[in-house]
């Protein structure tokens, strides 16, 4: 029975993705590994590798087709033995949502009655999805295997045939029940709040302007957003941090590292101190689950990269362990990469904690939206001069950057949430401490 090749799911937001660029053609042998194809997720351009063995034997998504759903039929791959005539009717659905022309197919040899079987749909574990081939999940589905049980030998840990084969069958575990108060949400409805395009066009309709077509990034920005404002019951908390003590540290800093070409930003400074007061204030180091929260023992903290049409939010994992040069060199990649966009999924997901810096823009303050699960964000404003008053009641002039902390109030109180934001000014204001 030929093997239907599924649009993969190579993100863990991805719902969609563009089928950039075919590496091989029909009649083509491929083997496990071989560069199949280049699909565009909304984050990056990634190369979709062969896990089965076989002969390429139809093409059904044709390269530049836009829109197609995670687990539509993308090609058919022959195993030894079969050919053209064993495909049948197989269709990839209609979730391509902008395709080009495309040849004129093969007809088939096959009747419509006799097309196999589709797949049965990915399982998943524990809110998880298993990979696995397609040929695999109906060899599963016909001896009653438990894929969830079984341990994948293909790249990336996919189930493959010969895993399923050698399976003994074993009782499926229970899907859990629905809650029949549970609404059903996707990225369409979200995107969907507000006046339908139609009500939109009807209203500028006298006036001149530029349709701007929204490509995978901007969809999900629209969609995740879009939840997050409406799910997430934000709240708002403020601090103004004096930057004297830190740019004159920070000066004395750089002027020691310039033998090694390390030169340290402000923002440098402030994901080290949110890394540290997440490891002072632990019950804040944490994300919303659904039905709990996660507590976590490191300070995995997420910093928002502008890019081209949207933006990344690359993770530095364990930053509360790392020194200020390490953070900053490991900042200038993720960000240059982001920018490129070639980041690994695993680069980008994760983090309880986010920082969003429009500093740089002159911006003075701000307010930004979480990022779910994770439970707060930092928006940093511009260090400006102002009139401050010292410790002996003196006015004097002194820069002062604007903070807001949006926090996740399912998951931090307003109590929690001031004694992190304070522990994250108290770092700033006394960088030294950073060091000890």
């Amino acid at each position: 029975m030929p093997t239907e090749i599924l649009m993969p799911a190579l993100s863990p937001t991805m719902e969609e993705g563009t089928l950039a660029k075919w590496h091989v053609k029909e009649g083509d042998k491929v083997s496990s590994g071989d560069i199949m194809a280049e699909i565009e997720t909304d984050k990056a351009t990634m190369e979709f590798e062969a896990v089965d063995e076989g002969v390429m034997g139809k093409i059904i998504v044709p390269e530049g087709t836009e829109g197609v759903k995670v687990n539509d039929v993308i090609a058919v791959l022959l195993e030894e033995g079969e050919s053209a005539d064993d495909i049948g009717d197989v269709s990839s659905g209609s979730s391509a949502a902008s395709a080009p022309s495309s040849p004129d197919p093969a007809p088939s040899a096959a009747p419509a009655a006799e097309k196999p079987a589709a797949a049965p749909a990915a399982p998943t574990k524990d809110g998880e999805r298993i990979f696995a081939t397609p040929l695999a999940r109906r060899i599963a589905a016909d001896k009653g295997l438990d894929l969830t049980a079984i341990k994948g030998s293909g790249p990336h840990g996919r189930i493959v045939k010969a895993d399923v084969e050698n399976a003994t069958a074993a009782p499926k575990a229970a899907a859990p029940a629905a809650k029949a108060d549970a609404p059903a949400a996707s990225a369409g409805a979200a995107m969907a709040a507000g006046p339908s395009t139609d009500a939109v066009l009807k209203t500028y309709a006298d006036r001149p302007f530029e349709e701007v077509k929204l490509d995978g990034m901007r969809k999900t920005i629209a969609a995740r957003l879009t939840e997050a404002k409406q799910s997430v019951p934000h709240f708002y908390l403020r601090r103004d941090i004096q930057l004297d003590a830190l740019m004159k540290f920070r000066a004395q800093l750089n002027k020691q590292l310039e033998p090694r070409g390390v030169k340290l930003s402000v923002n440098d400074f402030i994901i080290k101190a949110c890394a540290l007061a997440l490891q002072q204030v632990p019950d804040a180091n944490a994300v919303w689950a659904g039905d709990r929260t996660l507590k976590f023992e490191k300070s995995d903290v997420a910093v928002a990269v502008a890019i081209e049409g949207g933006l990344f939010t690359p993770v530095l994992k364990d930053a509360e362990m790392k020194s200020l040069s390490a953070l900053s060199a490991e900042m200038k990649d993720l960000a240059t990469r982001a920018r490129d966009r070639k980041l690994a999924p695993h680069e980008y997901a994760g983090g309880s904690f986010a920082i969003s810096n429009l500093g740089m823009f002159g911006i003075d303050n701000f307010d930004a939206i979480i990022n779910p699960p994770h439970a707060a964000i930092l928006a940093v404003g511009a260090g400006v001069k102002k009139p401050i008053v010292g410790a002996d009641g003196e006015l004097a002039v002194g820069t002062v950057m604007s903070t807001t902390l949006s926090v996740d109030h399912r998951v931090i109180d307003g109590a929690l949430g001031a004694n992190l934001l304070n522990a994250i000014k108290d770092n700033l204001e006394n960088p030294m401490t950073m060091l000890a």
